[in-house]
């Protein structure tokens, strides 16, 4: 009998519990590094505050040398268990980019909760500047990356180990 790629619901329960586990994790060290100044306004790093390019792909927000690395480097750290396991398939890419994208929702987020010169009364425009574009009680990041982290894990979710393919 051939090997099941079939993964039960409580795994993918588990693989999500553990992205935010990892979000509350960096929330609480971005507080420490960041303090009350977001977006690593108060920094020593470089910043580019203005380019038409980070409007398109960054929200509007500065690019900063800080975020310039620890962006690929969260993104390659998600990607490691594809060097254990030495398997990769588009199933499984879409699988770690829908974690990557909860992760950074997860912890965004938390920064805010758990900051204690912020807390959820001030998640608001009049207190976030770098969160440019708010749609509702949220900025537009957070409905567009969990919209199109659904849809990667929906995408990538395995096939039933009831399929003829899998026996």
């Amino acid at each position: 009998m051939a090997r099941s790629i079939f993964i039960p619901r409580w795994q993918t329960i588990a693989l999500l519990a553990w992205v935010l586990l990892l979000g509350f994790f960096f929330a609480n060290v971005e507080i420490q590094i960041e303090g009350s100044a977001g977006w690593a306004a108060n920094l020593p790093t470089w910043r580019i505050e203005k380019h038409w390019l980070l409007d398109i792909f960054w929200g509007g927000r500065a690019m900063t040398g800080y975020h310039a690395w620890v962006f690929p480097f969260v993104g390659l750290f998600f990607h490691l268990p594809i060097f254990f396991s030495a398997q990769w398939s588009w199933r499984i890419e879409g699988r770690i980019i829908a974690c990557i994208m909860t992760f950074w929702l997860s912890e965004d987020f938390l920064w805010f909760v758990l900051n204690p010169a912020y807390g959820v009364a001030k998640f608001s425009p009049a207190f976030v500047p770098w969160h440019k574009h708010w749609l509702a009680f949220a900025p537009t990041d957070y409905w567009t990356m969990s919209a199109v982290a659904c849809v990667l894990f929906f995408a990538s979710r395995p096939r039933s180990a009831a399929s003829p393919s899998a026996t």
